[in-house]
């Protein structure tokens, strides 16, 4: 048995506010229930196995619409140089055309135990991506949606950005290339690392600790390495097998 620290009373629904169980559905919970990735088929998935947090990507369309989808094209549509209208002539295995990121939130905000982990991809430049970044933050706000979110972004400027925006916001950066100690000088939340960064700077979970950053790591699906990196107690772990790290937490 891993001593998690986590009740299993924590690792199911709690009943009240968001789950702590450090699950968090990397596109939502799509692969073994066979939803698309990024659809709010995966989300609601992923809210009904009861993570703590269901993450999903943001582009923004010719026409500065923001939907959500992981790759920069859809069905073979580059979604930076399509306008909205036209990638809803494409649509999902499931029949899902592809979901607006305020439709997904607002799906996402029916419920209050799962949080929403919002992506900001990089755009193809800078001044574009910070567009990105200040729609992504007046959507959160017109929805009132701050309590779901959680921000994350490859691109260091956005994360700035983001946090310029709103100095409450919990932003997180994915890109591997920083230390606890710089995250933490320029205001981060966290650091959210691949499993290939942590395994080559694995002093960085404590580090992360003693600066007072959370520390999510992706995209582990392995029960090896879920076993590793609950021993190490970090805060989150973003996996493609929700399902399996369930398991591992319940025994």
């Amino acid at each position: 048995m891993i001593a998690t620290g986590i009740s299993e009373k924590a690792v199911a629904q709690n009943g009240q506010g968001f789950n702590r169980n450090k699950v968090i559905a990397h596109r939502g919970a799509f692969k073994k229930a066979g939803h698309p990735e990024n659809s709010l088929a995966s989300l609601n998935q992923a809210i009904a196995l009861g993570c703590e947090g269901s993450e999903f990507d943001v582009w923004m369309t010719k026409d500065g619409v923001l939907v959500v989808n992981h790759d920069a094209d859809f069905m073979g549509m580059q979604i930076e140089e399509s306008t909205y209208q036209e990638l809803l002539q494409k649509q999902h295995a499931n029949g899902e055309k592809i979901p607006t990121a305020e439709a997904y939130i607002k799906e996402g905000m029916k419920q209050q135990h799962t949080k929403l982990i919002f992506e900001i991809k990089p755009s193809k430049d800078k001044a574009r991506g910070q567009e990105l970044a200040a729609k992504s933050v007046a959507l959160v706000h017109k929805l009132k949606a701050q309590k779901w979110i959680d921000y994350i972004s490859f691109d260091y400027d956005i994360c700035k950005k983001v946090m310029a925006l709103d100095p409450q916001a919990n932003v997180a950066y994915l890109n591997g290339n920083l230390s606890p100690a710089e995250l933490k000088k320029d205001s981060f939340f966290g650091l959210d690392y691949s499993l290939k960064v942590m395994k080559k700077h694995p002093e960085w979970i404590q580090q992360a600790k003693e600066e007072g950053l959370t520390v999510n790591v992706w995209t582990v699906n392995k029960q090896e390495d879920m076993k590793w990196l609950l021993e190490q107690d970090v805060d989150f772990i973003t996996t493609n097998e929700p399902e399996l790290l369930f398991d591992i937490l319940k025994k």
